[in-house]
């Protein structure tokens, strides 16, 4: 059984979606909200595997609000609006429903929930290697492998699987970027793009809205920049 809640200003929105999910016998609707602050708590404190979120709405719209929430869960984005697609798939929307929402394509974006569930039901398993470098177990193809926090350089999103670029080999798993990032310290990594998260220390430099590693330069997107000038900030002396 899968946890969700709708966010969305409008009532009848709600309805709809909830009459929706009453035919899903593996989806359970938590809560139905109006005031997406008022889902912040309950994100926080349930299991939610995945929101319904309004893009347009008064004070805080559904982007700005899944900006700022520090557990994110997987998000399928609904509007009036298409001209928002872009930008929801930047921040790595599962799925982009226009109203009105059918049931079929309803049904489709869940799916793709249920899908990425099941490929990431193993979780990235996070411990303590020696001489305190931290670690994470990952699983790719048919083995499970070790990665040393302190060996990754930069980890890129390469359609539905991330890739781990080490100092001197890449690894590849099924997963999902947003999902990498939530299980990483927030020290040590920063995401810079919707495409990637570095090392922090293991950039060489910084120039306007790119940064270099190695010999690989990466575009900090435009979504992400201000949360990286803060990160430096921080670590400036």
């Amino acid at each position: 059984m899968m946890n969700c809640i709708a966010i969305d200003d409008e009532p009848l929105a709600l309805d709809v979606i909830e009459n929706h999910l009453s035919k899903i016998p593996f989806v359970n609707l938590v809560a139905k909200v109006r005031n997406p602050l008022q889902a912040i708590e309950i994100i926080n404190n349930q299991n939610i595997d995945f929101i319904f979120l309004d893009i347009q709405m008064p004070e805080l719209n559904g982007i700005e609000f899944l900006k700022i929430l520090h557990k994110k869960p997987l998000v399928i984005f609904t509007t009036a609006y298409p001209h928002y697609a872009v930008e929801s798939y930047e921040l790595n929307a599962i799925d982009y429903l226009v109203k009105p929402i059918s049931f079929e394509r309803l049904l489709k974006a869940i799916l793709k929930v249920k899908e990425k569930n099941t490929t990431e039901s193993l979780p990235i398993a996070i411990g303590n290697a020696q001489n305190t470098n931290d670690f994470i177990f990952v699983k790719t193809e048919y083995k499970t492998v070790k990665i040393i926090l302190n060996d990754i350089l930069y980890i890129e999103s390469l359609k539905d699987y991330v890739v781990f670029h080490l100092h001197n080999e890449k690894i590849s798993s099924l997963l999902s970027l947003t999902y990498v990032d939530n299980e990483l310290p927030k020290d040590k990594f920063v995401r810079v793009h919707r495409s990637f998260i570095v090392a922090f220390d293991k950039i060489n430099e910084i120039e306007r809205n790119t940064l270099l590693i190695g010999n690989t330069r990466i575009t900090i997107g435009e979504s992400y920049r201000e949360d990286f000038k803060k990160m430096v900030e921080i670590k400036k002396l």
